[in-house]
């Protein structure tokens, strides 16, 4: 670090990534299941996949948090979507390739990307 302008760059990238960890009742909320199952699964890559990507894309009303264990171990990584109003969808065995769909289809269009969710990776 060698300005005040690199200082401020990464005090803002910082406060963007607190403030997609925040408590904003009116946001969608991504829940990433971060136990030892979780995270064994390659759960760890998929959060970071996650908040690259909102981050990327300047999604202000997203708030992506992580959990722990959600009951389905054999589905981990397992990344539940909340949005206000609206069902909560469960995707399971998600990878980080796969978030960018997710976050394109499900979190901009409002479009869940069906073949990734619990029920059709159960068949």
């Amino acid at each position: 670090m060698k300005t005040l302008a690199e200082l401020q760059a990464i005090r803002d990238k910082a406060r963007m990534q607190m403030k997609m960890r925040g408590d904003n009742r009116e946001a969608v909320r991504v829940v990433v299941g971060m136990a030892t199952c979780g995270i064994s699964a390659g759960a760890r890559p998929v959060l970071n996949a996650f908040v690259n990507e909102i981050e990327k894309r300047h999604l202000e009303n997203v708030v992506v948090t992580q959990t722990g264990c959600i009951g389905m171990c054999q589905f981990e990584p397992i990344v539940e979507v909340m949005a206000p109003g609206k069902e909560k969808v469960t995707y399971a065995k998600v990878t980080a390739d796969k978030v960018a769909r997710i976050v394109a289809e499900h979190l901009v269009n409002g479009n869940p990307v069906m073949e990734y969710t619990i029920g059709n990776v159960m068949k």
